[in-house]
């Protein structure tokens, strides 16, 4: 009796969603990396809950950690290295019919950044600092204005590099893997302590898809697991997704570009 009580099902946690996560992307990517070889889009299907489910576990670890300006930093160093790493690789392999478009770190990182930004806005209303506040308010707009800028100076013929090292470094919302959809993070935030309110603002985003004939709306999948969360962080893996995930898409892509020139 008593295995059986030990072995019954008690949600999910952060490594869970994490593992989810991560088995669900990486069937994305191959149908992403192997189109040219006549891969079926419903394997894209798959990715559809993943943006998701990795804005609420970036909730989840923003809100426990110890130190949220180290954790904003390590997103801002996953973001440059991926840059920097499919530029380098695209260069070298020369492989046009795939763009290597993908960078979550930027994703997350700009949520991260309005999280960041809600919290200063918290702490100046209650120590009533009006500079705080301020700071929470710009901290928030920053990757919305930067959009803004980085948009105007593409537009100008003899900016236009200036604005695309501009997108490599900077966290801009308009130029991130999900663009708006991104703003799910700090409204997820916004409602941490009310589960149902999370689940109810990730619907709704679904329905917004669904009408729009995006595929986008397979989003609403992610609800089942966050539903079942448990609270608890499981076994840890702080650094396996900062390698995993730049390295299986350039693996994937290396493979993909040897099978189409041979």
């Amino acid at each position: 009796m008593e295995s059986l009580t030990t072995s019954k099902f008690k949600g999910f946690t952060t490594f869970d969603l994490k593992i989810i996560g991560i088995v669900l992307m990486f069937i994305d990517h191959i149908h992403q990396m192997f189109v040219p070889m006549g891969a079926p889009d419903w394997l894209d299907w798959f990715g559809r809950p993943v943006a998701t489910l990795f804005f609420f576990v970036s909730v989840v670890g923003f809100s426990h950690t110890r130190s949220k300006e180290k954790y904003m930093l390590r997103l801002y160093i996953g973001m440059l290295i991926m840059t920097l790493g499919s530029f380098t690789l695209q260069q070298i392999v020369g492989y046009e019919e795939v763009q290597l478009m993908n960078n979550i770190f930027r994703d997350l990182l700009v949520g991260t950044l309005m999280m960041y930004g809600i919290d200063k806005i918290s702490e100046g209303r209650s120590s009533k600092t009006f500079s705080k506040i301020v700071l929470g308010i710009v901290i928030i707009l920053f990757p919305i204005i930067s959009s803004g800028i980085l948009m105007l100076l593409m537009s100008n013929p003899s900016a236009i590099m200036v604005a695309v090292w501009g997108v490599n470094v900077i966290p801009a919302l308009l130029f991130t893997e999900n663009s708006f959809m991104v703003l799910l993070i700090p409204l997820l935030y916004l409602a941490k302590n009310h589960r149902w309110l999370q689940c109810m603002l990730i619907a709704l985003t679904a329905v917004f898809f669904f009408f729009q004939g995006s595929t986008q709306w397979m989003m609403i999948f992610a609800v089942l697991p966050i539903m079942l969360f448990n609270g608890e962080k499981g076994r840890g893996m702080k650094n396996f997704f900062y390698v995993f995930y730049p390295l299986h898409i350039w693996l994937l892509y290396l493979i993909s570009a040897y099978v189409f020139m041979h």
